[in-house]
């Protein structure tokens, strides 16, 4: 067991999140749910290093997992809300610089690099916490914080993947 309890935990992650297209967003039975994916993915990685049984193939499925979660919690979450302009746009600018680092870890490293910087951690864990926020001061002040949070982490890994010094960021 203890060599699949780390992918068991990022399938959870998959289940939880198309549970999530179940409740209504901000309903407590989606919050549940929602804060379930959660730790999964904090728990995921912890447990393959500790239990030394990381893989290439969980690292691929937690990428699976983060991308299904991060699908489903907007497909729910943006119907609900109004998204003002400025927000949709800095939102986009930090997409378009992920992409860059994206294609520069491409050309640099000659594959995917995806470094998991504090910044990065700490704006994945500040994006986590914005659907809690937003029903008690709204979308504004908590965007703020994870955009700000994000630019920083998404601009530290693009300087980190040109200068080459992407995997010792982790």
């Amino acid at each position: 067991m203890k060599k699949g309890l780390a992918n068991a935990l990022t399938i959870c992650r998959i289940a939880l999140s198309v549970a999530l297209l179940i409740p209504a967003a901000f309903s407590p039975a989606f919050f549940a749910i929602y804060a379930l994916a959660g730790v999964t993915d904090m728990l995921d990685g912890y447990v393959a290093r500790r239990t030394g049984t990381e893989s290439d193939l969980g690292a691929r499925l937690d990428s699976v997992a983060d991308l299904a979660l991060v699908v489903v919690c907007l497909a729910k979450i943006l119907p609900a809300i109004a998204v003002p302009m400025w927000l949709w746009i800095w939102v986009g600018a930090i997409a378009l610089v992920k992409v860059v680092n994206a294609v520069s870890g491409l050309v640099v490293e000659k594959r995917l690099v995806m470094p998991h910087t504090t910044a990065n951690k700490v704006a994945g864990l500040v994006v986590f916490l914005v659907p809690f926020a937003m029903p008690l001061v709204g979308v504004t002040i908590p965007a703020i914080i994870a955009c700000t949070i994000a630019t920083f982490a998404a601009v530290q890994e693009g300087h980190l993947i040109r200068t080459g010094k992407a995997e010792s960021s982790a």
